[in-house]
């Protein structure tokens, strides 16, 4: 038998009635729920040096926990002495189960990891129910080994929900246990 994610748990017994009645939503089916999380790990650096590349892909399979995929740029930029084609970062999509522990790990863990920590702001919605949070430093993940890791990264977190307001996204995140800044 497999286990079920705790805030997979607390949003289909809480939070969902919640949003029901906030917004007043009939059919069960139309409650705004979490769809995916997308962890992208831009890394310019590797123009130069592919090796941090080679090091940053294994650290964000440690944080995902599933391998993610190397990306390359669309466009050559002479300025940055970048070629279309040449590989400039990280990304990983997280659904299902692996989104709801990550997401856990994220809010219990990570989050309160982070230095001088007062909570995350509440106005990086997209405007279509999106929500993207960046980590200045990946070092906050407890999976990263510090002492093997060539410095920190940044990371790019994006929590894509069904919402169609960013009222109601801001109004899941915050069932789920998001901490926002009062």
């Amino acid at each position: 038998m497999t286990m079920v994610p705790r805030l997979k748990t607390l949003y289909e017994e809480e939070v969902k009635a919640s949003l029901q009645q906030e917004f007043g939503i009939s059919n069960p089916m139309a409650v705004p729920r979490l769809e995916k999380i997308v962890l992208n790990m831009g890394i310019g650096e590797a123009i130069q040096n592919i090796k941090i590349l080679e090091n940053a892909v294994p650290e964000l399979a440690l944080i995902a926990g599933q391998r993610p995929v190397i990306t390359r740029a669309r466009k050559s930029i002479a300025a940055f002495k970048l070629r279309e084609g040449m590989p400039i970062g990280c990304r990983v999509t997280l659904r299902r189960n692996r989104m709801w522990y990550f997401l856990d790990r994220l809010v219990t863990v990570a989050l309160p990891r982070v230095r001088d920590f007062r909570g995350i702001s509440d106005r990086s919605f997209d405007g279509r129910g999106s929500y993207t949070l960046g980590i200045r430093d990946h070092l906050i993940f407890p999976e990263v080994d510090y002492a093997k890791s060539d410095g920190s990264k940044g990371i790019n977190v994006t929590l894509v929900t069904s919402a169609e307001s960013d009222a109601q996204a801001l109004h899941l995140l915050r069932g789920l246990g998001m901490p926002f800044a009062a």
